[in-house]
């Protein structure tokens, strides 16, 4: 199939990733904010970045999520020579929502649109996982699956590839609020423990087959009893001013349940109601307020399509 000699325009979504109980293993995009990128395969060989945002975040290709994606793309197609990629970002690094995954999808999911759809979604997944070992030295897979899939999505592996399960969630309002204070990913991984008492575990387990149930039915209830975190929470919500003041009163006004999006420190969540959703961002706002904390607050809902090909 011939390449194709124009430019691309991706929106590349920011996601949530963990949901509480399914460290590493779910994740869901979100339908607001988004990346814009700006893809045209060169004759230059390898991966040309040009930032468009505030962000000055690196160029050099194997320092840079998407370019680190695009390269592992590139081997498996040596037939290309290079590609030039514009970024212009809007999800903020640091944030806790998929800020370098959704670099690294939109990156893969351009390149392979210029290059004719040769490669699948789990193929994609593979490559744009290069770019998340770049941001925390993981090539986790849990913000870069709902980027490409869309939805909710559980990841069931990643070697010897990733074996990724979309999920049929039920219509459901998301709340997010960033504090405008940064946590990195590596960071906040280096805190966790790294041994598990297996009550503990048995009870994360519960949860995450709950949870994976309770959207497959959707069952309501059982989406908000499962949303229950009693291993990685519990340490990471100590980096987060105003951690259980939202939580406690998102509960209050009727949220299904949440808790910290990726490694934070924006907190995520879940209505069954629009009204709700709006009460729950109420609540963040109060809080950060109170708190004296700068912040954004986002009322969305889930995103069932992944990045976007947009016209130019």
């Amino acid at each position: 199939m011939p390449f194709s000699s124009e430019t691309v325009r991706v929106l590349a979504p920011a996601t949530v990733a963990n949901v509480v109980c399914g460290f590493d293993v779910l994740g869901f995009a979100l339908s607001e904010p988004n990346d814009e990128m700006h893809l045209r395969l060169t004759d230059e060989p390898g991966v040309r970045i040009i930032n468009e945002d505030k962000f000055d975040l690196p160029t050099e290709p194997t320092r840079n999520v998407a370019g680190a994606a695009l390269l592992a793309m590139l081997r498996a197609a040596p037939e290309v020579t290079g590609v030039e990629v514009r970024i212009h970002k809007t999800i903020r690094p640091g944030s806790g929502i998929g800020s370098s995954a959704a670099s690294a999808a939109g990156a893969v999911v351009g390149l392979n649109h210029l290059l004719g759809n040769q490669f699948s979604k789990s193929e994609l997944v593979e490559f744009a996982m290069y770019g998340e070992e770049v941001a925390s030295w993981v090539r986790h897979a849990d913000n870069i699956a709902p980027a490409i899939y869309g939805g909710v999505t559980l990841i069931r592996a990643t070697t010897p590839a990733p074996d990724v399960v979309p999920l049929d969630a039920p219509p459901l309002f998301v709340t997010v609020v960033h504090p405008q204070i940064e946590v990195k990913t590596a960071d906040a991984r280096r805190i966790l423990k790294q041994d598990v008492p297996l009550r503990d575990a048995i009870r994360q387990w519960g949860n995450v087959g709950a949870l994976v149930a309770g959207l497959l039915k959707h069952d309501y209830a059982l989406i908000g009893r499962a949303l229950e975190d009693v291993i990685v929470e519990p340490v990471r919500s100590i980096l987060i001013p105003g951690f259980e003041q939202v939580k406690s009163g998102s509960h209050a006004v009727g949220a299904l349940g949440g808790g910290i999006s990726g490694s934070g420190p924006s907190l995520f969540m879940l209505s069954q109601h629009e009204a709700t959703a709006q009460a729950v961002a109420e609540v963040m706002r109060r809080t950060y307020e109170q708190l004296g904390l700068a912040h954004f607050v986002y009322q969305t809902t889930i995103n069932t399509t992944g990045c976007r090909i947009l016209p130019v």
